[in-house]
């Protein structure tokens, strides 16, 4: 029989997550500080609870996606949090994008409770969450792990155990760290291209069958090209896990020189009020510099 699951945080992300594990038979309750959201799923049938306590209190695994480590500390070890009413032998599965120290203080709190849990964060953005094609790098026990592996199934294609609690945490920062920088390497190419009077898309197309090609390219390619930054993935969260890095970074003594200049980038575009775009607006920054709009004057 499959475990009936609490899911904590329906936004972008989260509501196609739940949404993926009811279909394939989950008992589902939800919480979301706004209520609207859960009453949606509400009516696929899940059920809503009033606090993240009230989740814990009937689930056997809880699942939080939110923005950031206060939310995530505020929901689970917080008042009427998760801590107040998770039973022992629970599992708590912490799919945001946190620091690799707060995540550690959580386990270690989870562990006096007798509660398991693991930071999973996920890569793929919102069509992976819709899809159920997300990759999953999960740090945490190897039991729990094993636990929740049939969850991890319905939501990503990709699922890798990284290490012990945090280390979750510390491979979503390096994949942040990577598709930041390929998103603004491909947009001064692009600019570059185009300017020079090449059709951006041939730039893309001739990128994308060599050595340069990459799933980033393929993923942002409307976007690019038509300019539309409606968000897939946010500049301000990017941001945000870019800073995530860097302070893990400076607490194992390794520079990250061209990330921290792609984080005042973004940091950039959250000052034009453009926070909340997808981070592939990047590339209008990169315009700016050159005066110059791709696809403008194309001659090729």
């Amino acid at each position: 029989m499959a475990e009936k699951v609490g899911f904590i945080g329906l936004g972008i992300m989260g509501k196609p997550m739940a949404r993926n594990l009811m279909q394939i038979g989950h008992e589902l309750v939800v919480y979301n500080r706004s209520r609207e959201k859960a009453d949606e799923l509400a009516e696929e049938g899940a059920v809503v609870a009033g606090s993240p306590r009230e989740v814990a209190e009937q689930s056997d695994v809880v699942v939080t996606m939110l923005p950031d480590s206060p939310e995530v500390r505020e929901v689970v070890a917080g008042e009427d949090g998760v801590f107040e009413g998770i039973g022992e032998g629970s599992l708590l599965v912490d799919m945001s994008t946190i620091s690799p120290v707060v995540t550690k203080e959580l386990a270690a709190e989870a562990g006096k409770k007798g509660v398991g849990i693991l930071d999973a964060p996920v890569s793929g953005g919102e069509p992976g969450a819709v899809e159920g094609t997300l990759s999953i790098m999960v740090g945490g026990g190897e039991e729990d792990f094993e636990r929740a592996k049939p969850i991890f199934d319905v939501l990503g294609e990709t699922v890798v155990h990284v290490g012990e609690a945090g280390a979750g945490q510390v491979a979503k920062a390096c994949n942040q760290i990577v598709v930041a920088l390929v998103i603004e390497a491909v947009s001064e190419a692009l600019v570059l291209g185009s300017k020079a009077g090449v059709n951006p898309a041939k730039i893309i197309d001739v990128l994308s069958g060599g050595l340069a090609g990459n799933k980033v390219m393929e993923a942002k390619r409307d976007f690019f090209l038509e300019h539309d930054f409606d968000p897939g993935f946010r500049v301000e969260l990017h941001h945000k896990d870019l800073g995530i890095a860097l302070a893990a970074s400076r607490e194992y003594g390794v520079a990250l020189p061209i990330t921290a200049i792609v984080s005042q980038m973004l940091e950039a575009l959250k000052a034009k009020g453009s926070g909340d775009r997808d981070h592939s607006a990047i590339l209008t920054l990169i315009e700016d510099l050159a005066q110059h709009r791709i696809g403008e004057g194309a001659s090729y």
